[in-house]
C-alpha cells in the first residue's frame, strides 16, 4: 500500500473542517482500491473512505487512522439492456455532477433532477441522493461491494440494500453504526432513452420547482439547467468565491413523522406524504348486499415535513450565527450550515446544538443531521 502525506481534511471537504490524519492513501483504480481496504482492514486500523468530501463533518483533532481518498473513474455501457433503456457501469470515485452531465448529453434519463449534487457516484447508493422527487432508488440496479468482515468483492442488487429516505445499509448514522460496514466499488443504473426533444415532466415535485404545468414539456437539458439554476440560488452548488456553499449541503434531514405528528404542526409546515394517498375500494356482491357499508380501515401514512420550515419558524433565519462565531446558517437557505472562514468544527457543533434545541422546544421535534460525522458530537 503506497500512503502519500496527509492532507488536511479542511482541504478537502466542503464544511472545511478537520486536521490533517494519521495516514492516507489514494486510489486511482479499482483494484489499487481494493489492495489497500484489505490491507487497512488486516492491520485492523481504523479508516474511513473519501470521495468529494461534501457529505462529512470531520472534527478538529487529527483523525488517527488512514483516510482512503477515491479517485476511480469511468463510466462503462454495458449490454443486455431492455428496450429503450441502458445501463451505466460507473467507478465509484466518479464525479456525480460529471455523471449527470454526460447522460443528459446522452439523451439518458433518470438523473438528470439530481444535477449540481456535489460529491462522487459511490457516496450516492449509501444515502440514497435525491432531489426534486428523483432519488438512486429509481434508477439504482446493484452495486459492486467489498465487504470489511471478509474481504470478499460481491454483486449486490439495488433490493437488498434497504434504500429508503436518505438511507440505506451502508450509512453510518448520528449515533449508531452501518448495518453493512462495506465500501461500493462501481454502481450500475438504467436508465431511459428519451433523447434530446421535449417530453412531459413526471413528478409532482420536479414540475413545481421547475414551474411546470402538469401538461407542460421540457427538454433533459432544461430539466438540467433549471435545477443548477434553482440550486446556485439556493447556495448548492460548489462556488470557491460563495461563502454560502462551503457547507455539508442540507445539514438536517427534513423530519419523517406519523400523520397523527404532523398534525400537530403549523397547517403552513409544508409536508409531502411519502406514499400516494389511495382510497381503498371494496366491492360487495348485489346478493351479499344486506344495507349496511362497513366502515373504511383507515391506516397511518408517514409524512415528510420541512425542516427548513420547522428551523426559521423557531426563530433561526437565514445569516443566523452565535455571537462572533465563524458558523452561520447560509444566507439563501436556512438548511445549511456554513463555515465563514476558518470555522472549527466546535463551532459548527454549537450551532447545530442550537438549533436542535429550538425546533424541539418549539415542535417537540428532535432533527438529525445528515452528514456522516467523524471524530464530532452534536
Amino acid at each position: 500500500m503506497t500512503s502519500v502525506d496527509p492532507l488536511p481534511l479542511a482541504q478537502l471537504t466542503t464544511l472545511r473542517t478537520g486536521a490533517a490524519p494519521a495516514r492516507m492513501t489514494e486510489a486511482r483504480t479499482r483494484d489499487e482500491l481494493v489492495e489497500q481496504l484489505r490491507e487497512i482492514w488486516r492491520s485492523g486500523e481504523d479508516w474511513f473512505v473519501l470521495g468529494g468530501g461534501s457529505n462529512l463533518f470531520v472534527g478538529d483533532e487529527p483523525f488517527d487512522g488512514t483516510v482512503v481518498r477515491v479517485l476511480t473513474s469511468g463510466i462503462e455501457r454495458l449490454p443486455g439492456a431492455r428496450p429503450g433503456t441502458a445501463l451505466l457501469r460507473v467507478q465509484a470515485g466518479h464525479d456525480w455532477d460529471a455523471l449527470v452531465a454526460d447522460t443528459v448529453a446522452a439523451g439518458l434519463a433518470g438523473i438528470e433532477a439530481m444535477s449540481g449534487i456535489p460529491g462522487t457516484v459511490g457516496a450516492a447508493p449509501v444515502q440514497n441522493v435525491g432531489a426534486y422527487g428523483q432519488d438512486i432508488s429509481q434508477t439504482l440496479v446493484e452495486v459492486e461491494l467489498i465487504d470489511e468482515a471478509t474481504g470478499e468483492i460481491s454483486i449486490v442488487p439495488a433490493t437488498e440494500l434497504s434504500l429508503g429516505f436518505r438511507t440505506s445499509v451502508l450509512k453510518h448514522h448520528y449515533g449508531s453504526v452501518a448495518e453493512r460496514r462495506a465500501v461500493i466499488l462501481s454502481v450500475t443504473l438504467e436508465l431511459q432513452q428519451v433523447g434530446h426533444g421535449e417530453a412531459p415532466v413526471r413528478g409532482e415535485q420536479l414540475r413545481q420547482a421547475l414551474g411546470l404545468a402538469p401538461d407542460a414539456t421540457v427538454s433533459l437539458a432544461g430539466v438540467r439547467e433549471t435545477v443548477l439554476a434553482t440550486r446556485r440560488r439556493k447556495g448548492m452548488v460548489l462556488d470557491p468565491d460563495d461563502a454560502d456553499t462551503s457547507s455539508a449541503g442540507s445539514f438536517f434531514q427534513n423530519a419523517i413523522v406519523s400523520e397523527q405528528f404532523a398534525q400537530t404542526l403549523p397547517r403552513e409546515c409544508p409536508r409531502w406524504p411519502l406514499e400516494p394517498i389511495i382510497e381503498p375500494v371494496r366491492v360487495i356482491p348485489l346478493d351479499e348486499f344486506d344495507g349496511y357499508i362497513p366502515a373504511p380501515v383507515t391506516r397511518s401514512i408517514d409524512v415528510k415535513v420541512s425542516a427548513a420550515w420547522l428551523i426559521e419558524h423557531a426563530g433561526i433565519g437565514k445569516g443566523f450565527r452565535i455571537g462572533r462565531s465563524r458558523a452561520a446558517i447560509s444566507s439563501k437557505h436556512a438548511l445549511a450550515l456554513t463555515n465563514r472562514g476558518g470555522a472549527t468544527a466546535a463551532e459548527l457543533a454549537e450551532l447545530a446544538r442550537f438549533i436542535q434545541q429550538r425546533v424541539q422546544q418549539e415542535y417537540g421535534l428532535l432533527l438529525q443531521p445528515e452528514p456522516v460525522l467523524v471524530d464530532v458530537e452534536i
